[in-house]
């Protein structure tokens, strides 16, 4: 019994026993610094109107491409997020939010377009907060054709593991909740308005489009108030020549919009073969990203508070105290190690993310648009193509009113 207690009491015994306390309380320390949450969305359904509307109280929807906001990343985003993919989300999350809008069956036509210079009865704006395969965030501003602002809000969703399984993943887009509540709240916002209400926004928007064209025949039509809400003061005759002209100018405006949006349906179909794949990818990584850099965290935590104690025992005059030091320190050297290790694992993650969003920037390249209805060809970008089209149709208004001779304008 005696020499079983004098080997208790021993300096090696009584050295390691400290060790493991120190290595207990790191373990405790980065216990507390490990926990994380896991945010779930519930399944949003679309809503729809089910009662008829006049066809003069159905508005017609503006999506703008979303911006794809790569200014403002942060750092552990960054390694998560490449220019050319983003770009391409703001193509492909605007085009099925607009099917999203035209599915509840409470609008008049639902275009994507390349800015707000449309004059559309309503108009939606976007901006990708954070994206890959396993969240999704978007701001999303919607205002009318009156300068009236109806909300601006956050929404937010966490794909399921389930979503990206070849079953399901057919079906239906990993974040289309996202997209069913911005169309709900739209609907929503909607059905306060009156009918009276929604049949004077379409008539401020022909309004404002026939000053945008003419501001001389149509500057008295309406007026603003303090607050830049645009009203209706009086109304030009229905036959009125002018107007007559303005409408057949906005059919084609809307007809050349109509033509976008093959371009858009083509595009996003080009690209979601090898988006849907990237973000099945992207969804492994970031979670592999996210355990592996949580890993390193407490590994690293762990051998820091080790060192650190060893370093404070062996600086003590007990000589049992300095053996556990000793150990201590040896097994923070070991944590340090595979935490810096874990770190390294982490950097060939990011680069597999790399690689994956590099082998997409193929499948995005712009695309030239041909009218075939028309004698102009229309170059560069989709946004440079409209902006291109817009002059095209002043200089066609110009042609019908008289004011230059015809020759002088499009080709």
């Amino acid at each position: 019994m005696n020499q079983l207690i004098a080997s208790l009491n021993s300096p090696i015994y009584t050295g390691l026993v400290n060790a493991k306390y120190i290595l207990l309380f790191a373990a405790l320390t980065l216990s507390a610094c490990s926990s994380h949450q896991v945010k779930t969305t519930a399944y949003v359904q679309l809503e729809q109107e089910t009662s008829e509307i006049p066809e003069a109280q159905l508005l017609d929807v503006g999506v703008v491409l979303l911006e794809p906001n790569l200014e403002q990343l942060d750092e552990d985003e960054d390694a998560l997020v490449f220019a050319e993919v983003r770009k391409a989300e703001s193509h492909f999350m605007a085009l099925h939010l607009s099917e999203a809008i035209q599915a509840s069956s409470a609008w008049g036509a639902v275009r994507v377009i390349p800015n707000n210079e449309s004059m559309i009865d309503v108009v939606l704006e976007g901006k990708i907060l954070h994206s890959e395969g396993e969240s999704l965030k978007l701001e999303i501003n919607v205002s009318d054709i009156s300068g009236r602002h109806w909300y601006n809000k956050e929404y937010q969703a966490v794909a399921s593991r389930y979503a990206y399984k070849r079953e399901t993943s057919r079906e239906a887009d990993p974040f289309q909740t996202i997209y069913n509540q911005i169309a709900n709240d739209l609907l929503n916002f909607r059905r306060q308005y009156s009918g009276q209400q929604l049949s004077q926004l379409r008539t401020i928007g022909e309004l404002r489009f026939a000053q945008n064209f003419s501001p001389e025949s149509f500057s008295g039509f309406l007026q603003q108030d303090k607050k830049g809400i645009y009203q209706i003061s009086r109304l030009p005759a229905d036959a009125d020549p002018m107007l007559q002209r303005v409408r057949s100018i906005r059919d084609r405006d809307h007809l050349f919009v109509d033509t976008l949006q093959d371009y858009y349906g083509a595009f996003v179909e080009e690209i979601d073969g090898p988006y849907k794949d990237w973000r099945k990818q992207t969804y492994r990584e970031v979670i592999a990203l996210r355990n592996i850099k949580r890993q390193s965290r407490n590994e690293t935590i762990a051998g820091i508070v080790a060192v650190l104690g060893g370093i404070a025992a062996q600086t003590s005059g007990n000589r049992a105290t300095r053996a556990s030091g000793a150990v201590a320190m040896g097994a923070g050297g070991y944590l340090l190690k595979e935490g810096f290790g874990k770190r390294a694992e982490a950097k060939l993650q990011e680069e597999t993310l790399r690689e994956l969003g590099d082998s997409l920037e193929a499948s995005i390249a712009p695309q030239v648009i041909e009218l075939e209805d028309r004698t102009v060809t229309l170059s560069g970008t989709v946004e440079q193509q409209y902006q291109q089209w817009r002059k095209i149709l002043r200089e066609l208004y110009q042609v019908e009113v008289g004011q230059v001779e015809v020759g002088n304008g499009a080709s």
